[in-house]
């Protein structure tokens, strides 16, 4: 299931020709790398049995993006240290906003890659349904262990029709795990609680993935977010405004029903975590201020949630009835919540960001690439550019698969300097090794830091990569 084909393919790749000429558009002569090539990975550097995940939530409407996103990323008290950032956009879904989108290429995840590729990230996958833009990046020496990449979208506005409401899924396998990340965005208004669960069950139950060992979400490890649009019972808006006023979240967490009766009434939500609200409700304010709604005087709510389940101990079941027959909850992967905070000081929308971080421990981990890329210490001419790759036994290998040269702080598997075609000769099959050279029009002008990333046609990533040479 690992080594699935992604059912959707988010991000463009070299024409399918291995004979064809390469053009990249960038400056073509050899450079000189500035230090040898050590290892296909980082060992040193990073611990990936504990990789850390950064979920940020955030409903902006119709708003452009502020000019700084340091503080909700974390980057500033981090500074990288996060292994995975899986971002959610709720933005503007009208025809005329998602045509610009296409055409002109979409401003937020424009800024997100802007701002997060000098740390490393790479965007590994994306997801627009109208409303709902899903994000999700990971440092570059973990690509090759994110496979089976796949995503989904369910629309629940208008009866299924239009997907101003719904969620988008994207699944993968971290280091051997099956993770789902499961973004919706809800019906609003307080008397909607029983079509909120309805529409997320919908979700769970029509969002469906190739491989036998995980399909349904369900049979992941699962982090669920987005606009859920759950209310405060009971209270009238003046007390809730007093209470926050007063730093009295507790008073309101006893009428924050909606989600946890939620919880314990509807077997779908069984096994799912939450944890504590320490911040005050994240909508609905007034655009460009911190003051709670003086328009309409909606209520306010903690809308903008982040929570987790963990995986079945059998896979579940795809009827309701069924779902919550299984005994015990655990996949042997322990998640632990670090932070769950709102980020006030962002006004462009009548919602705040809400930000979590986790940590993954895994039993075990799968950390043997499917592809090792060796190079030289040195390319001193054109003739040092050569690229010697293995294959893992049970890789499969296509003739249109591709070694990337990437300037360090790539953005995506698209960015890259120049390629060379991975091409698959009939002698090859006996061969422990393969060599590609690249040539003089795919090498960049000057110094710098590069890598090499080998890239999977039939699963749609990077599945080998080198340290930066």
């Amino acid at each position: 299931e690992d080594e699935t084909k992604s059912g959707t393919e988010a991000l463009s790749v070299p024409s399918n020709n291995p004979n064809a000429d390469s053009k990249s558009g960038q400056p073509t002569v050899p450079h000189r790398p500035r230090r040898p090539q050590r290892s296909p990975r980082v060992e040193s550097s990073v611990d990936i049995s504990e990789p850390k995940i950064h979920i940020i939530t955030w409903n902006v409407g119709s708003a452009e993006p502020p000019d700084d996103i340091t503080a909700l990323l974390g980057l500033n008290v981090g500074d990288g240290n996060t292994d995975m950032y899986i971002i959610l956009q709720e933005v503007n879904s009208m025809i005329n906003k998602r045509l610009k989108d296409a055409l002109f290429t979409d401003q937020w995840s424009e800024l997100c890659m802007e701002r997060l590729s000098p740390f490393g990230y790479v965007l590994v996958t994306s997801q627009r349904m109208q409303g709902l833009l899903l994000l999700v990046f990971a440092k570059y020496f973990h690509l090759p262990f994110l496979r089976g990449v796949q995503t989904e979208t369910t629309r629940t506005g208008l009866g299924g029709y239009w997907g101003n409401k719904g969620g988008v899924g994207a699944r993968m396998s971290v280091f051997g795990h099956t993770i789902c990340f499961v973004n919706c965005h809800l019906p609003a208004h307080m008397e909607n609680s029983d079509q909120r669960m309805e529409d997320f069950e919908s979700i769970l139950q029509q969002q469906q993935f190739e491989g036998q060992a995980a399909s349904g979400v369900l049979d992941h490890v699962v982090f669920w977010f987005g606009d859920l649009n759950f209310r405060i019972n009971d209270l009238d808006i003046q007390a809730v405004k007093s209470a926050i006023d007063n730093n009295k979240f507790s008073a309101l967490l006893e009428k924050d029903q909606q989600l946890n009766m939620a919880k314990d009434s509807e077997t779908v939500l069984e096994g799912f975590h939450e944890g504590p609200l320490k911040f005050p409700p994240t909508y609905k304010f007034d655009v460009g201020t911190n003051t709670y709604d003086t328009g309409k005087k909606r209520k306010p709510a903690w809308t903008d949630r982040i929570l987790w389940r963990l995986r079945a101990t059998a896979p579940a079941a795809q009827s309701s009835e069924k779902r919550g027959s299984f005994s015990g909850l655990t996949s042997g992967t322990k998640v632990t919540q670090h932070s769950y905070q709102s980020h006030m000081e962002y006004t462009i929308s009548d919602h705040k960001p809400v930000s979590s971080i986790f940590t993954l421990q895994f039993p075990y981990k799968l950390d043997i690439p499917l592809v090792t890329i060796i190079v030289e210490d040195e390319w001193n001419s054109v003739a040092d550019a050569k690229v010697i790759f293995k294959m893992a036994p049970k890789y499969s290998r296509s003739s249109w698969d591709w070694i990337g040269l990437y300037k360090v702080g790539f953005k995506h598997p698209k960015d890259y300097v120049g390629y060379v075609w991975a091409k698959q000769e009939e002698a090859d099959f006996l061969r422990q090794e393969h060599e590609v050279t690249f040539i003089e029009e795919e090498l960049p002008k000057g110094s710098g830091d590069y890598i090499l990333g080998y890239y999977s046609n039939n699963m749609n990533t990077i599945v080998g990569v080198t340290e930066p040479f």
